[in-house]
């Protein structure tokens, strides 16, 4: 990739820190975001502090990386916050929205970056010490400006002590006191009046903003109050668990010159009492999505939950991950518990994405599903046991046809299930960009049947067919239908049977082809790669991304 002439010249400048005084004082603000990129792509976290401290524009949107864009290192991110907190005393610095959505990745990772936990633990830091800066700042202010006073009382007594002689008590001292007591209360009153801009960049600024809150008739009194305090703006995605939560309540719960919006919010490991306290911090017209994973709900606990979701009014996203929502047990309420859960989730108007993972819930998905009023985009079923019924539902649903992303795997589709795959896979022929199968019991037999209708949809981009018990055979019909569908960029294929060491059951299951180990022989696998290999080059399709690796596969690094 070549790099444009001011990328170049940016990682050159940020290098050498010692010349950072030459050129920080005259660079033109159109310089600041490239410098910036520069300072994060070569790690240079002093350099990152520099600018984000006298950040010249209103917006710094440090997330949101592009497609093999490294993310910033640990040490870059620190420096980003630590100066963000200088910055509110700097009169240099215009920043009044921090945007962090989109910058933290998985803990661990090459070059040091930093993890979605840290960074949340981090940023709740930021705001509760900011705040307790701008409270001991006003406390220092105060302290002086009382001094200033007593100093004022005390000439004042002088002036009075001077021409006490020459007046009357009862006349020209009376006035003489009432005036020096008028010129006190005036001048606190003023003190008074610029202590409270104090923390504040520009008074301009603050009298434009109070001007927006009283346009905004929407806003009650109090919350005028409390954003008034606000300098900066900082938006983020979160993960609260266990060990998060109470600083991430403590940053959300404090008003200051920071405060803390949140995007997306990952809950893990918490209670429905807990999340439902969460949602009540979250301001309302932010978030867009909720995932909420290992967290013991049941249908009674997210039924509580469901009308505090309702509330948000741009919620496009809910993901429920493990979160034990079982059914098939005889339990009193449990019916009532589902209608009330369905109809909360109709009330999510805006919902386009349902991501339901390992919830056990066979034969409900049209009570689920149906209460929507608007169709999904994405859906998202894994691990959830659905029943042929549940497939014929979804395929005559008015979801279908609205699908970009549908996750089926390791749910078993049979010869009872295959009409209505098919069936769904031809109403979704022309939206559907990314499908997983895998894991679903998928024979040579089976795939045969499926795949003139996987050939139909013209959009897809994405398929996933791993820990599918195919031949060497099936797999390479699959591949041959792959390389004639134009739009299809990543292929996740199954090992075949062949690959693996003798004493495979017949009809193998997903974990079974998991767990199994593979033939050490390298020539059986390099076999395997050349027949796919050739199928590839002779179809013509440099494009075309064939893989088995389950661990470094990602639907998501799809262009869209």
């Amino acid at each position: 990739m070549v790099l444009p002439l001011v990328n170049l010249c940016a990682k050159e400048v940020v290098s050498d820190h010692s010349s950072s005084p030459g050129w920080l004082g005259c660079v033109p603000r159109e310089l600041y975001r490239p410098l910036l990129e520069a300072a994060f792509t070569n790690c240079r976290p002093l350099a990152v502090g520099e600018l984000v401290q006298r950040w010249p524009e209103r917006t710094l949107r440090a997330g949101g990386r592009r497609q093999g864009q490294s993310p910033p290192n640990r040490l870059c991110v620190q420096a980003l916050l630590l100066a963000v907190v200088r910055g509110l005393s700097d009169r240099r610095c215009a920043l009044e929205v921090l945007d962090l959505c989109g910058l933290q990745c998985e803990e661990g990772g090459v070059g040091d970056p930093m993890g979605g936990w840290s960074l949340t633990v981090a940023l709740s830091t930021m705001v509760v010490q900011a705040r307790a800066a701008a409270q001991k700042a006003l406390g220092r202010e105060g302290e002086r400006e009382r001094k200033r006073v007593l100093a004022i009382e005390r000439e004042r007594d002088v002036v009075k002590r001077e021409r006490g002689g020459g007046l009357q008590e009862g006349e020209g001292g009376g006035l003489l006191v009432e005036s020096v007591r008028k010129e006190k209360e005036e001048t606190s009153g003023c003190l008074r009046e610029d202590q409270q801009v104090k923390g504040v960049r520009r008074r301009m600024e603050m009298e434009r903003r109070k001007e927006s809150a009283a346009v905004a008739g929407g806003k009650g009194e109090a919350d005028s109050e409390v954003d008034s305090e606000v300098v900066v703006c900082v938006r983020a995605d979160l993960f609260v668990n266990a060990r998060s939560w109470e600083r991430v309540r403590a940053a959300l719960g404090t008003t200051g010159p920071l405060k803390l919006q949140c995007r997306y919010v990952r809950v893990e490991e918490l209670s429905v009492s807990s999340i439902g306290s969460l949602l009540d911090l979250l301001p309302r017209h932010v978030l867009l999505g909720v995932d909420i994973r290992y967290s013991c709900l049941g249908v009674a606990g997210l039924a509580l939950l469901l009308p505090q979701l309702s509330m948000f009014p741009m919620l496009c996203s809910l993901r429920l991950h493990y979160c034990n929502l079982d059914i098939r047990r005889d339990m009193a309420g449990q019916e009532g518990a589902m209608k009330d859960m369905s109809q909360g989730l109709g009330k999510l108007s805006q919902l386009r994405r349902l991501s339901l993972t390992a919830l056990r819930l066979p034969g409900h998905l049209r009570m689920l599903l149906s209460s929507f009023p608007q169709p999904l985009e994405v859906l998202e079923l894994p691990y959830l046991s659905l029943t042929p019924a549940d497939l014929s539902y979804l395929s005559c649903s008015p979801h279908a046809s609205s699908l970009q992303q549908l996750d089926l795997s390791e749910n078993r589709l049979d010869e009872l299930a295959l009409p209505s795959v098919r069936r769904l896979l031809s109403q979704a022929s022309s939206c559907l960009m990314q499908l997983s199968l895998s894991g679903c019991g998928l024979t040579d037999g089976l795939l045969a049947a499926m795949l003139p209708s996987l050939s139909c949809c013209r959009g897809l981009k994405s398929l996933g067919l791993a820990l599918n018990p195919l031949s060497m055979a099936g797999l390479l019909d699959l591949v041959r239908t792959a390389v004639r569908m134009p739009s299809l960029r990543q292929l996740l294929y199954p090992n075949p049977l062949e690959d693996y060491q003798p004493g495979l059951p017949p009809m193998p299951s997903s974990a079974q082809l998991l767990d199994w180990p593979l033939d050490e022989l390298v020539e059986v696998h390099e076999a395997t790669s050349l027949q796919l290999d050739r199928v590839v080059m002779e179809s013509g399709r440099s494009d075309l991304l064939l893989t088995c690796d389950l661990l470094n596969y990602n639907k998501d690094l799809v262009e869209q």
